[in-house]
């Protein structure tokens, strides 16, 4: 478990490759943040897979693996929270026209299952447009939440 380093703000922003071992980079980034942050083994673990899950769909669905597209990756440490924002440079998504993966003709279905366990795993999840391009996906965890 971490320790929490007192109430001060920090964030780390990174570009990254649209490539799978950036998932990684992203990961471990804002582990180390929020392991800093004082989150117990439990939130870590809830908050490395949301962050992975959006990496993928940043990487995957909205940079298509470009070489000439970058994942801007941002993680603020606050006194109460860790605030987490993925962007991408696709063609950008429809929130509400990602699948159910629990409705019984969606469950042998391959997407919607990544932002279904973001939001299980995080206290707030917030999804807009960038204008001209991409998708900016902003994760919040509560330090102390359930």
């Amino acid at each position: 478990m971490g320790k929490n380093t007192g109430g001060e703000a920090e964030t780390v922003d990174q570009f990254l490759d649209s490539t799978l071992e950036s998932v990684d980079s992203a990961e471990n980034l804002v582990l180390d943040v929020a392991q800093k942050a004082g989150f117990p083994d439990e939130d870590l673990h809830k908050i490395g897979m949301a962050v992975r899950e959006s990496m993928v769909n940043a990487v995957v669905h909205g940079n298509q693996y470009s070489a000439h597209k970058k994942v801007h990756v941002s993680v603020s440490k606050g006194p109460d929270r860790l605030t987490v924002t993925i962007a991408d440079q696709g063609k950008g998504f429809d929130l509400e026209k990602v699948p159910d993966p629990l409705a019984d003709n969606n469950l042998l279905r391959f997407s919607g299952r990544g932002m279904f366990l973001i939001r299980a795993f995080m206290d707030e999840l917030q999804v807009r447009r960038l204008s001209p391009l991409g998708t900016e996906v902003t994760l919040v965890k509560y330090l102390g939440s359930k």
